[in-house]
């Protein structure tokens, strides 16, 4: 090296570089999809009112000496402990228990029915194996309570009155917009499907080698969510009926296909010129920023510094748009389905490429017996 900076030699080394690989765009004119829809029933519009009228119905104290029953409220002060030791975070105050929600750990709401204002339970009940506070996940407690006040629901009628405190002019008004909201969500998951089975169908056509790099690097990111995942739950390889060996060669197939499929959009969406426009990042960085409320600003320089980030906004925009290029060259058939047909999970997989496999983006209170 230092005779080659004196000019008293030639300079000789050897680059290992790798590459994407080349390959040729299949016919897909053979490619038929399907794809599921649905409508908004009565029934449904209804149900979804149900559940905001009961998350807003009035309660008011019930008849002295009235015990409580499932659907009434009670107002309890309560202090925690487990094999007889008080834990951190075991303690609450005026705390409200509508019996029957199922917003406390299972059991505990329960053995409030028949209690009156007065009345000393210790309530005992067990965490859930998956509950976040991994030193009491599993364990027995034990609630010394105190009953403060049975509340029974008064009568909430869901008239023009009840929608204006939604900011809606009338009962029907608030109806339309509940049947909207409730439809988007069926359409996005019918998007969801009928491109799930569009990615199988161009994954049966291709298999082209990969970059290592580009593999390992989607593994990590898929194998890190795994573990975190089971960390959370609390779950083993054991209790999925399998190791970790056959869980890591199946993860790599999944990270193998999610980096082929990302090349592959990134080829057509190459070919046929697709683009996306920096107004479309910009009203996707906005979308992102109202995730955070309270933090727009924030995550808006965030993005703004960080063009990294920013292919992150980017990339998913790309997809879905060569995903909307490529359903209009093949054959989709529409099917009517129910709503429980339409969210049915599915076994596999999702196949959709993730940001790190999408080319774009590579070039661009613990304690307390309410549930988690």
């Amino acid at each position: 090296m230092e005779k080659a900076l004196d000019a008293k030699s030639d300079l000789s080394f050897k680059v290992a570089l790798e590459v994407l690989p080349a390959f040729e765009l299949k016919d897909i004119s053979d490619v038929a999809v399907t794809k599921p829809v649905a409508s908004v029933s009565d029934a449904e519009v209804e149900e979804a009112l149900q559940r905001m009228a009961s998350q807003t119905k009035p309660f008011e104290p019930k008849a002295e000496g009235a015990a409580a029953e499932t659907g009434d409220r009670v107002v309890v002060d309560f202090v925690g402990s487990i094999a007889g030791e008080e834990f951190e975070g075991g303690k609450g105050e005026d705390v409200t228990v509508e019996i029957g929600s199922g917003t406390f750990i299972p059991g505990f709401e329960e053995q409030l029915v028949g209690a009156v204002p007065g009345d000393t339970p210790t309530i005992t009940v067990t965490f859930p194996e998956a509950y976040p506070a991994a030193h009491l996940a599993g364990k027995e407690a034990s609630f010394a309570t105190t009953v403060k006040q049975v509340q029974t629901p008064g009568e909430l009628k869901l008239d023009d009155d009840f929608a204006k405190t939604y900011g809606m002019d009338s009962i029907d008004a608030l109806k339309d917009a509940l049947r909207a909201a409730i439809q988007k969500d069926f359409d996005a998951q019918s998007r969801r499907k009928v491109k799930k089975e569009l990615l199988d169908r161009l994954a049966e056509k291709y298999d082209f080698e990969l970059p290592p790099t580009l593999v390992d690097q989607e593994f990590q990111s898929v194998w890190q969510q795994v573990m975190a995942d089971m960390q959370r739950s609390g779950k083993s390889f054991a209790d999925e009926d399998t190791t970790e060996d056959e869980a890591k060669a199946e993860y790599r197939k999944i990270a193998e296909r999610r980096v082929r499929l990302g090349l592959v959009l990134a080829q057509i969406g190459e070919t046929n010129e697709i683009k996306v426009g920096d107004d479309e990042v910009t009203q996707g960085l906005i979308e992102r920023a109202r995730q955070y409320p309270g933090q727009e600003r924030q995550v808006w320089e965030f993005y703004q510094k960080n063009p990294q980030a920013l292919a992150e906004i980017r990339a998913p925009l790309f997809e879905e748009k060569v995903v909307d290029h490529i359903l209009s060259q093949v054959k989709v058939d529409e099917t009517t389905v129910s709503r429980e047909a339409l969210f049915a999970e599915d076994e596999e997989e999702s196949s959709s490429p993730t940001a790190s496999a999408q080319p774009e983006a590579a070039a661009a209170d613990e304690g307390k017996p309410e549930q988690a």
